[in-house]
């Protein structure tokens, strides 16, 4: 279903919710969990990598990476290789976001995997690195046929609008869930990092959103291998 509309300007509200979602997670992790680190006493340190790189790095970069084809007025190549480029940075900052969360566990003695949102999560990160994978080798190198191209990229743009649709509900759900525990263990439920938490999410939502309002508009450029408007 095409919006009729440019793309531009829900890309600049993607961009902008981007931002906000970022600068917050940043201030949460910073300011009220007390910083970051990869090896510390205080083992929370080593967990706020988790929502800084699986915000930042995966949904925030993943979602420019699915944009980047409506955003830029750049040959088809070059779009293409940014879209590649952006996704496999994502996939890499995922999996080390999701990396943290076990380290944190393990020298936590906190068991793992018993949640919902780790099993999403790792079903995400699976899918996504599939996904990356498949169109690495069928649109980049060493490239199907214009046949398999063709009839690839329907299920391809499916598939990633699945992946990421779940991988931003997740994110609610890791905010939600930890948040939580955090006021099971005494955070007042009506304080500032309460707020900051669940505003955080709302962003992360709206991010989401403008995301695909800008996939569902028409872009600066059209041409055979990029993503077209669904009608």
């Amino acid at each position: 279903m095409a919006t009729g509309l440019k793309a531009l300007p829900f890309s600049f509200g993607a961009h902008f919710f981007a931002l906000i979602a970022a600068v917050m997670v940043l201030v949460w992790s910073i300011h009220f969990r007390g910083g970051l680190a990869w090896e510390a006493e205080n083992k929370n340190l080593i967990f706020n990598i988790h929502p800084v790189l699986m915000l930042i790095g995966f949904i925030i970069l993943g979602g420019e990476a699915i944009i980047s084809y409506k955003s830029f007025p750049l040959e088809k190549q070059v779009k293409k290789k940014i879209h590649l480029v952006l996704h496999a940075i994502a996939l890499i900052l995922g999996i080390i976001g999701i990396y943290t969360a076990f380290k944190n566990h393990n020298e936590s003695n906190i068991p793992n995997m018993y949640s919902l949102h780790s099993w999403i999560g790792i079903g995400v990160i699976t899918l996504y690195g599939i996904q990356w994978i498949y169109g690495f080798v069928v649109f980049f190198y060493p490239g199907g046929s214009s046949e398999i191209r063709r009839d690839s990229l329907p299920w391809h743009v499916l598939l990633g609008m699945f992946i990421y649709v779940v991988a931003v509900g997740n994110a609610c759900l890791g905010f939600l869930e930890k948040l939580t525990f955090l006021e099971v263990n005494g955070l007042a439920k009506y304080g500032s990092e309460a707020f900051l938490v669940n505003f955080t999410a709302i962003a992360t939502v709206l991010y989401g959103v403008f995301v695909f309002l800008t996939i569902l508009s028409q872009g600066p450029t059209a041409d055979d291998h990029s993503y077209s408007a669904i009608a």
